[in-house]
């Protein structure tokens, strides 16, 4: 169990605690959305969250089976819904992994990805297609 600490600090502007280690994140409400766009906004946490996500998934598989994948990255771009309600409608990701596309473990690796428990965890009306470029 993990406990995050939230304070609203006014003027649509959070802080936030991570209890295990006091690290903190600010957040600020989009320009879109009334706020100064000073910082990640909470839907950008989901939309940051799951290419990292992802990538530490793949990373534990690539630990455990020897693989190097220091370098590899993501680029997520997330599209906002207005209708019915202002919510996430699409997280495209694309995430460029540093072997080369007929690597053995490539299925396992992918496969790492799409389980990742932040994906697993997003609502099916989220579209979150991904795309692999092998890179090495």
């Amino acid at each position: 169990m993990v406990k995050i600490t939230a304070r609203y600090e006014g003027d649509l502007r959070c802080t936030a605690t991570h209890g295990p280690s006091g690290a903190t994140i600010t957040t600020d409400a989009p320009v879109d959305n009334h706020g100064k766009g000073e910082a990640f906004s909470p839907t950008d946490l989901v939309a940051t969250a799951l290419p990292t996500c992802m990538m530490t998934i793949m990373g534990i598989v690539a630990k455990r089976d020897g693989l190097n994948l220091q370098g590899m990255t993501a680029t997520t771009t997330k599209e906002m819904a207005a209708a019915p309600a202002r919510r996430i409608a699409r997280l495209v990701t694309r995430i460029e992994v540093p072997l080369p596309a007929d690597h053995p473990r490539r299925e396992a690796l992918v496969n790492a990805a799409h389980t990742c428990p932040v994906h697993k965890s997003l609502l099916a009306e989220i579209e979150c297609p991904v795309e692999f470029v092998w890179t090495g």
